[in-house]
């Protein structure tokens, strides 16, 4: 029998084997983007430049909101704003570790602790929002995946604005736990 004339179950099969490959794709490529968003804020110093392979990313020089503090509900924004542009001009990454927040300065970090299971993030706050009523920051997928807001869609959650200095110390800190995991 030509190719062109296979049989209905046949061509299924191709179409199922065809999806779970890229679905496998789409999944290593995400845990790159995801590993490479982690990458992307230096280490604290030299010696731990060496041994995390970070010595040429780029620098934390960040706003100091160290003082900030806050408590509320934070959600989560992803594929659908994928490749757009945020407010500080950089091109949203749902796989970088990144937040909007309505008044933060932009290009600072904080600490996003989960209140309900103690998991923390540090991000860069990169937008503006949440525009809904309720909400306190918007967290990139990434971010939300790391503190477990990603199945529940929101959460409450504890913002400690950090230095830079403090920002790159919580980071090799978040680096560390993520790889002996």
């Amino acid at each position: 029998m030509p190719p062109s004339q296979t049989t209905g179950s046949a061509n299924q099969k191709n179409a199922v084997d065809k999806t779970a490959g890229a679905a496998k794709a789409d999944n290593d490529k995400q845990q790159l983007n995801f590993d490479s968003a982690l990458a992307s804020m230096p280490a604290a110093d030299a010696k731990d430049a060496k041994k995390s392979s970070l010595a040429d990313a780029e620098p934390i020089d960040g706003k100091d909101v160290s003082d900030f503090r806050q408590t509320g509900r934070a959600s989560w924004y992803g594929r659908d704003f994928h490749g757009r542009r945020t407010a500080n001009g950089e091109r949203f990454n749902m796989n970088a570790l990144t937040a909007a927040h309505r008044t933060l300065p932009l290009s600072s970090y904080i600490k996003v602790t989960n209140a309900s299971s103690g998991k923390w993030v540090v991000v860069k706050v990169n937008d503006r929002g949440p525009f809904k009523r309720g909400r306190v920051l918007d967290l990139s997928y990434a971010a939300a995946k790391m503190i477990g807001l990603v199945h529940a869609g929101t959460g409450r959650v504890k913002i400690e604005g950090l230095s830079p200095q403090e920002a790159r110390e919580a980071r090799d800190e978040m680096l560390a736990s993520v790889s002996t995991k």
